[in-house]
């Protein structure tokens, strides 16, 4: 836990089991918001779980609520990480929203990204990338999950 070399909070986790690591994805996502995935690094087959910005304060707070049973250490690197804002001009970091079979059978039925993107929210862009995913089959059609 701390800032990275741009000055950015982060808690980051590092462990060679894999139930850990999926129990710390399951936790950042139900307290940040944020889905994070696990792979093994080539180097030495362990998982680094890193969570950074803004959803690494809200984990650090989390974490280290006042009156925990801490390391003073690592109470005041979690304390630190509170008073980080956002710099003015820096923009926030896109989350990708999945797709559903649903929205997939709505794309295919108009056929039209352009249109698609109307009904669902959507760019046109996102649209026709996904249309061309499904029809070359890059990603299973509705029917075939």
């Amino acid at each position: 836990m701390g800032y990275t070399s741009r000055g950015f909070p982060f808690v980051s986790l590092t462990t060679a089991s894999t139930a850990i690591g999926r129990h710390l994805c399951a936790y950042v996502e139900e307290v940040t918001g944020v889905r994070r995935t696990i792979a093994r690094n080539a180097r030495d087959g362990i998982y680094n779980v890193l969570v950074a910005m803004e959803a690494g304060q809200r984990l650090a707070a989390d974490l280290y609520y006042p009156g925990c049973l801490a390391l003073d250490r690592k109470q005041a690197a979690a304390d630190s990480l509170a008073g980080w804002a956002r710099p003015a001009g820096m923009r926030s970091a896109y989350t990708a929203r999945r797709w559903s079979p649903d929205e997939d059978r709505v794309l295919l039925q108009l056929g039209s990204p352009t249109a698609a993107a109307e009904v669902l929210g959507r760019t046109p862009r996102s649209c026709n990338l996904r249309m061309w995913r499904l029809r070359a089959g890059h990603v299973p059609r509705p029917g075939e999950r």
